[in-house]
């Protein structure tokens, strides 16, 4: 799978000169905890996340680091620090340098990024322009989706080996005792001994009535009752010609 499968569109996107509120507001009104910032054509120039507002929530006593690192980092640091606490527009707190992605990024890729780079989301671009975001709940929800795949495929197997059973049972012709019917994917595969060449044409027909059925495996053994031979595969015919063979 790509991108291109699984990103969220259209992307709520903000303007770098808008305000640090209307981002707060979009990102609370759509539930969403980053927004990617781009110019007036739509292209990608950095990202804001929640992630950049926490620093704000005690704006007066700023970052504390001891002041032997504050001398090391210098004055240039400790100036942005301050504009990422005070600003009061994206431009001022966004991230500039945003790792993103393409439509046809295989979703391996994908995950390895968020993972390695310890990011919640990645912009999918198109030269350039923002046209859709891959957080990880898209490829949370994308497992999910496999996982209900599966779970609902062996739920209709299963379903149709207790119709095809519980048809069974209403009737006297059925080999019950030796029989043996599984369902993949579908697929009714039939085992067992049959002493009549019409009772594995009559389960055929019953496997096949059953809604969702794909298929019928025929893995019978007819076995000829008066005489205990076991007819082969090659003899299958008419019923009664292949009787008479066996005899």
């Amino acid at each position: 799978m790509k991108a291109v499968e699984v990103m969220t569109r259209p992307v709520i996107t903000i303007a770098a000169e808008e305000s640090v509120d209307r981002a707060v507001d979009l990102m609370l009104t759509h539930r969403i905890s980053g927004l990617p910032v781009v110019d007036a054509q739509g292209r990608l120039t950095g990202i804001v996340t929640e992630g950049d507002f926490l620093r704000r929530v005690e704006p007066a006593a700023g970052p504390q680091r001891p002041r032997w690192l504050e001398f090391v980092l210098g004055a240039g640091r400790l100036a942005d620090d301050y504009v990422l606490v005070h600003g009061r527009h994206v431009a001022d707190v966004m991230t500039r340098q945003v790792v993103s992605v393409t439509e046809e990024t295989p979703l391996k890729e994908v995950a390895a990024l968020l993972m390695d780079r310890r990011i919640k989301r990645l912009p999918v671009l198109r030269d350039g322009m923002v046209v859709g975001i891959v957080s990880r709940s898209d490829l949370l929800r994308t497992v999910t989706r496999k996982a209900a795949d599966v779970l609902s495929g062996a739920e209709a197997d299963a379903r149709i080996r207790d119709g095809l059973l519980a048809e069974l049972k209403t009737q006297r012709w059925t080999p019950a005792s030796t029989l043996v019917v599984t369902v993949q994917d579908g697929v009714v595969d039939l085992r067992g001994v049959v002493f009549d060449d019409r009772q594995r044409r009559a389960l055929r027909v019953a496997a096949e009535s059953i809604p969702g059925v794909r298929g019928v495996v025929d893995h019978l053994t007819w076995v000829e009752p008066n005489s205990g031979v076991v007819v082969a595969d090659d003899d299958r015919g008419d019923g009664e010609a292949a009787a008479d063979r066996a005899g």
